[in-house]
């Protein structure tokens, strides 16, 4: 398995594959940059495919941490981990805890916290063994929601961008998977006066949004071509592609899901046909900037309010994009860069 010549290794400054045969635990830690501070980066527990699926997965996912937290003033650096397998068969408390003790070996240059398929309680077994954990019970607790309202502001930006009006009443926004982060999201929607499509691999879920909101629901294959006005990507990435993207019927994209785009040439393809791309690793920041405010002096209300400003980012993103007349994707990527070079005293990135 290839590492330093991956296509998706990114000068990280650390990849840790981590081994406990008594647990099996099977894992891996990406630290992409740590220019502003320690990498946080949220654990995600899957059943890959392969270990190379894994470790692009973690090399991606650290990397967007990065920019994401640059762009999100959060004072930290960009990681990631993956654990390999079946949370519901392998997630034991015996588990996390081998896992904190791999994070306590990096010294602090990696804060771990909650991701798909892992949750607070998961972390507080991490806690057992090492400081450096967020997003626990007690403290910032779940960042769901406030990843939640970053995406519904970073959809009212988007709104007042293509169209100059952010009233979401009357505005259909088709869904795409009801975890924490979705369902809050037609929550938010719903409440605003927006028409919900969704989608989701569980049939009850999609039948309380339905009783719960009102919304249609579609299968999973059908929900990226839905007519609407949004599609919120809010599962799985990848879903941006060259079979989804040819079949779109909305003129904006913002979601939750991180890297939305299977390839970064799809920023390009959606820009050809007129569609506004919200940069997943910016609208979908609130989470780690809520985590980034935990301590002893935790204040939901500031965080939130952080997470607020998402939205004049995207704005100033937008306006940017269209002045230099690249896509809001390679914006995103040069704005990032340019927090990154002025912060390690570097000239500024072309």
């Amino acid at each position: 398995m290839a590492v330093f010549n991956a296509p998706d290794f990114d000068n990280h400054e650390a990849v840790v594959f981590c081994n406990d045969p008594e647990t099996g635990l099977n894992a891996i830690i990406a630290i992409h940059d740590t220019t502003l501070g320690a990498s946080l980066g949220g654990c995600r527990f899957w059943p890959y495919e392969n270990d190379s699926a894994a470790l692009t997965d973690a090399l991606r996912l650290s990397r967007g941490m990065t920019y994401k937290a640059a762009l999100a003033n959060t004072g930290r650096g960009g990681g990631k981990s993956v654990i390999i397998g079946d949370p519901r068969q392998l997630g034991t408390p015996e588990l996390f805890r081998a896992m904190g003790r791999f994070v306590e070996r990096l010294g602090g240059s990696y804060i771990i916290a909650e991701d798909v398929g892992t949750s607070p309680a998961d972390m507080a077994h991490v806690r057992q063994e090492t400081a450096h954990v967020a997003g626990l019970e007690g403290a910032s607790g779940d960042p769901s929601p406030a990843t939640a309202l970053g995406v519904f502001i970073g959809i009212q930006a988007a709104l007042k961008h293509q169209r100059g009006d952010d009233d979401l009443k009357g505005v259909t926004v088709a869904v795409q998977g009801l975890g924490h982060v979705g369902w809050d999201l037609c929550r938010q929607l719903h409440d605003a006066g927006a028409r919900l499509v969704v989608s989701d691999l569980r049939d009850e879920i999609t039948a309380e949004a339905k009783r719960r909101f009102g919304a249609a629901t579609v299968g999973i294959d059908a929900i990226h071509a839905v007519r609407a006005n949004v599609f919120a990507p809010c599962a799985l990435g990848g879903s941006l592609n060259d079979q989804t993207i040819p079949a779109l019927k909305a003129s904006i994209i913002a979601g939750s899901a991180n890297n939305q785009l299977a390839e970064a040439r799809h920023g390009d393809v959606l820009a050809a046909r007129g569609v506004l791309y919200a940069p997943d690793y910016v609208i979908n920041a609130g989470g780690i900037i809520n985590i980034a405010h935990e301590g002893a002096d935790y204040d939901q209300a500031a965080a939130f309010d952080h997470v607020r400003r998402i939205g004049d980012t995207l704005r100033h993103l937008f306006r940017r994009a269209d002045a230099e007349r690249v896509t809001p994707s390679l914006m995103a990527d040069r704005l990032a860069r340019e927090v990154l070079d002025k912060a390690a005293g570097r000239s500024l990135a072309a």
